[in-house]
């Protein structure tokens, strides 16, 4: 009976211990890979997009290892923020006054006040064409030819 009591209460300390603290990063980038190897240009094994929540797994120098809908791979620290995530916290949530996005948005230093705000400061900027790259995509194929073609250090 002791040891069958004892048995519960540590499944119990256990289960409660690996779920009360895991930690997770979101997605901070518009688009982003996460690679089968911790280096640019490495496999894509899935994408991911702004705000994703990604379960870190590891940490390699400017790499995490994470696990995003079963699928681990790498994705460069850049491409995230790192939160720890406890249960036990979101028990005692209250509502939040701001959210995630604006949360992400003010930590880039850009969010649409902001930008209006450049905008009527400066209207001799040409505001379309920083648009127009931002909805410029390139291949990673086009990329690496550039720098191969360049002569240029990969990342």
């Amino acid at each position: 009976m002791s040891i069958k009591f004892s048995s519960t209460i540590l499944f119990i300390v256990l289960l409660t211990s690996s779920f009360a603290s895991a930690e997770t990063a979101s997605v901070i980038t518009k688009e982003n890979a996460i690679r089968e190897e911790c280096k640019f240009f490495s496999p894509i094994k899935t994408k991911v997009n702004y705000n994703d929540a990604l379960e870190v797994l590891s940490q390699a120098g400017d790499w995490f290892k994470v696990r995003f809908k079963g699928i681990n791979g790498c994705i460069h620290k850049s491409a995230i923020e790192e939160k720890t995530f406890s249960l036990s916290e979101t028990m005692k949530t209250k509502k939040q006054a701001t959210t995630r996005e604006e949360v992400a948005l003010a930590g880039k230093g850009f969010n649409p006040q902001v930008e209006a705000s450049y905008r009527n400061k400066h209207p001799e900027m040409k505001y379309h064409l920083v648009d127009k790259i931002e909805r410029l995509k390139l291949s990673e194929n086009k990329v690496s030819e550039f720098i191969h073609r360049g002569q240029l250090r990969e990342p």
